[in-house]
């Protein structure tokens, strides 16, 4: 199945696969006071295999591409919007071109990229509740917005949420200088890209995914802070 047809599939209800996570979204979380649940989301088709391996913050690995730092803070609901250190989180993300590592040479994904693992990582929460990695900004691929999957754990292993980060779009935004950025070798820049609004994980909301994206080509930062129930 190629990858547009199954992410269409996807937005519409009609396939369920075993490897992914429920991606509907809990309105009355979202909207309970101000510090609102981040909605959960589907892990997708490219999932970290063995993410307990992958205990790394620089994540770039031989990807190239324009640099990303990513900041992002962990607060439990359960406690008041409070620091949540000790937790957990893992990231992965397609690389400049759309290819995920640890997966490739089917109808999905022509690349195969199954030996290798770049643009994962796993990091603990410090005293602050968060973690930082170094990665390079994504691309993107048909049917999809540029995204971040995550999934955040306890200390414990026990998964506490499945969520994807959002990006800020715009004619300015670092999504359009990006992909337009052919110095950086992005080359497919934004013709037949899938904005937010059109996209089949966000398309419902993406309030409370969207992150903060800010700096230039000679490299971009992202913070974002996620809620849980921890």
């Amino acid at each position: 199945m190629e990858r547009k047809e199954f992410l269409k599939k996807l937005g519409m209800g009609a396939v369920v696969l075993p490897f992914m996570a429920a991606c509907k979204k809990d309105d009355t979380a979202l909207n309970n006071g101000s510090c609102p649940i981040t909605p959960t989301e589907t892990d997708g088709p490219f999932p970290t295999k063995s993410p307990s391996s992958l205990a790394m913050a620089d994540i770039r690995s031989d990807r190239t591409g324009v640099a990303l730092t990513v900041k992002l803070t962990i607060l439990n609901k359960n406690k008041g919007c409070a620091i949540l250190e000790g937790a957990i989180v893992d990231i992965w993300h397609c690389d400049k071109d759309g290819n995920y590592s640890e997966y490739g040479g089917t109808g999905m994904q022509s690349v195969n990229y199954t030996a290798v693992h770049f643009l994962r990582g796993r990091q603990t929460t410090d005293v602050k509740g968060q973690v930082g990695f170094t990665t390079i900004f994504p691309g993107w691929y048909p049917g999809r917005a540029t995204h971040i999957h995550v999934h955040i754990y306890d200390g414990s292993g026990n998964s506490l949420l499945v969520t994807q980060i959002a990006f800020p779009e715009g004619a300015n935004s670092g999504v359009t200088l990006v992909n337009n950025s052919t110095a950086n070798g992005y080359t497919k820049g934004m013709s037949g890209y899938t904005t937010n609004t059109n996209d089949n994980v966000f398309s419902d909301s993406y309030t409370y995914e969207l992150a903060t994206v800010a700096g230039s080509v000679n490299g971009y930062e992202l913070q974002h802070t996620i809620h849980v129930n921890a």
